[in-house]
């Protein structure tokens, strides 16, 4: 199958992971194209020109910006259903996505910022009350996942939300830092919906549990190479 469009986004960004995995699960093929993080191409600034990754440009022509409203896009083009079968299960599955975005990915972004400080110095405090937010909203999943016989956290069936959310707990477990082993033992349900999510054939290769961190972050690494996320890249090349 000839690529529907080009997807630039960097292979360990989170919402790159979800995009893929939509695409693969609707066998859809997208080119990749092979860029810097921080050096654009003119190619891409001349259609993106506020510079954020992940967008999708499509073989029609159509621009589409912001990872969630491209996952959805590629969800609602596709013959998988995982946008739900009626009103109810549409706004279910927005429900969760929303709430993965908002109540984990947002902290889990403000920790990232502070401890590699490209959005603000480190402070532990803030970094801990970020932390707090996740545990909250992890608390909360765990006892609505141990309510759910069929292990997902929208439907009986695979959804957006479920990979939605499944890139959230990467990324806090991996990118954030903000749950070592000991963390993620107090939340055996919601460990266990990634190994679902993430473990089915057709997207398995996005995922994994390599980059997840032993003991949880609590010092600036400014310096550091944020290989988890960029690949390889650090802010510090081109400075």
């Amino acid at each position: 199958m000839a690529p529907i469009g080009t997807l630039w986004g960097r292979p360990g960004q989170r919402q790159t992971k979800v995009i893929l995995s939509v695409a693969a699960i609707n066998g859809f093929e997208l080119a990749q194209p092979d860029f810097s993080f921080y050096i654009k191409p003119a190619e891409f600034t001349a259609k993106f020109s506020y510079g954020k990754i992940p967008t999708f440009e499509g073989t029609d022509g159509f621009n589409l910006s912001e990872g969630a409203a491209i996952a959805r896009y590629l969800s609602s083009i596709g013959t998988v259903n995982l946008l739900g079968s009626n009103a109810k299960e549409v706004a279910l599955v927005d429900q969760w996505t929303r709430f993965s975005e908002q109540e984990i990915g947002i902290p889990t972004g403000n920790i990232m910022g502070m401890i590699y400080e490209y959005l603000a110095p480190f402070n532990l405090e803030d970094v801990n009350g970020n932390t707090d937010m996740i545990t909250r909203a992890l608390n909360y999943l765990e006892s609505h996942l141990a309510t759910r016989p069929s292990g997902y956290v929208a439907l009986d069936t695979l959804s957006l939300a479920d990979l939605v959310l499944a890139g959230v707990i990467y990324s806090t477990t991996s990118d954030a830092g903000a749950l070592g082993a000991a963390e993620r033992a107090k939340y055996p349900h919601v460990f266990a919906h990634y190994t679902r999510v993430t473990s089915d054939e057709r997207v398995k290769r996005y995922w994994g549990t390599e980059q997840f961190v032993d003991v949880r972050i609590t010092e600036p690494k400014p310096h550091e190479v944020i290989s988890r996320m960029y690949d390889g890249e650090s802010r510090k090349n081109i400075d």
